[in-house]
């Protein structure tokens, strides 16, 4: 009959092999899912960008056939999705703006000072821990500032322009 000790000794080398084993496994799948957030992040980003070329192939295309068309024919107004952000101008209401941004700039308005994008994603209710969310709500924050609408004041946090912060947001 094996000693007590033996057995011991036995069951811990079983046991230590065991967790060498899973540790192993952990480190692929945290590999794994680090390059599949990273694809996932290229992907939200080509879309964006994607996005954005259509719009301005719209917009060019509109702005040709705009001086050809009759003078006198009216096109019916359809509403179509947004996908670009507006430029801002000087009375320009906040409504132009989609439903996130139209969100984003109520958030910013209210808050004390300047935020970050994940303060922001939780602000607007977005799940912070997921990575694609924080920087869905980056790049929002991002395109707005250079649309004019918010400012940079640090790389990273983001506030309402000084002059007319509040009409931004009251319109």
């Amino acid at each position: 009959m094996p000693s007590m000790r033996a057995v011991l000794e036995s069951r811990e080398k079983s046991a230590l092999v065991r967790v060498e084993e899973r540790r192993a496994e952990f480190e692929r799948v945290r590999t794994a899912l680090a390059e599949a957030e990273e694809v996932l992040n290229h992907r939200v980003i080509g879309l964006e960008q994607y996005l954005e070329a259509l719009d301005e192939q719209d917009a060019c295309v509109d702005m040709e056939s705009g001086g050809a068309a009759g003078a006198g024919v009216e096109e019916p107004v359809v509403a179509v999705p947004r996908r670009t952000v507006a430029r801002k101008e000087d009375g320009v209401p906040v409504d132009v703006l989609g439903a996130d941004y139209r969100r984003i700039m109520t958030v910013l308005g209210e808050a004390d000072g300047s935020l970050t994008a994940r303060q922001t994603a939780v602000a607007l209710g977005w799940d912070s821990s997921v990575a694609s969310r924080v920087e869905g709500a980056r790049g929002k924050l991002k395109r707005l500032v250079e649309r004019g609408w918010l400012v940079e004041e640090r790389p990273g946090r983001f506030t309402l322009p000084a002059s007319g912060s509040a009409d931004a947001v009251a319109a």
